[in-house]
């Protein structure tokens, strides 16, 4: 193959992941902030402000460590986002993801089995792990660890509002 065929291939290959990547970016920059969002990406940096000219403050290297997004910036190319200590910062969309993650906060939380303080422990996370949140209502979500989880309460995480229901 000729390198000329193989650079269209390779843009052509390029621009199609992108275009599957778009809608998800999209769907976050129209989303009226402030709402919680995740780092993606296995190394983040967060920077003073919205452009790689900015000096990086912080280097996260976690993914799906929660942030709360408080701007947009150049429709979604940069988002402005809080983390769980507090430290706010300019991170550029591609190291972000909708997906709903939480960091347990305080002391070691509980998860039942179900959403209720009189729910059997099935498992228990130490401050600082990170979950996947899904089926939050009545104070209570699901927290997953790797494949591990229970119902948590929301006040002993960081990454959702008190009494926000998700699906």
């Amino acid at each position: 193959m000729r390198i000329g065929a193989r650079i269209i291939l390779a843009g052509t290959a390029l621009a199609l992941g992108a275009g599957a990547l778009a809608p998800a970016f999209s769907a976050m920059a129209n989303k009226k902030p402030p709402y919680y969002a995740s780092i993606s990406a296995k190394k983040a940096r967060m920077r003073s402000g919205p452009a790689r000219t900015y000096p990086a403050q912080w280097l996260y290297q976690r993914a799906d460590l929660p942030v709360k997004v408080v701007d947009v910036f150049e429709h979604g190319q940069w988002y402005k986002v809080e983390d769980p200590d507090g430290t706010q910062g300019w991170m550029t969309g591609g190291l972000l993801s909708e997906r709903r993650t939480g960091v347990v906060t305080g002391q070691v939380a509980d998860l039942r089995d179900r959403a209720d303080a009189g729910g059997r422990i099935v498992w228990r996370a130490a401050p600082g792990v990170v979950g996947r949140l899904s089926r939050c209502s009545g104070g209570w979500c699901y927290f997953d660890v790797h494949g591990r989880g229970g119902f948590v309460e929301q006040m002993r995480f960081w990454g959702s509002e008190p009494g926000e229901t998700l699906p």
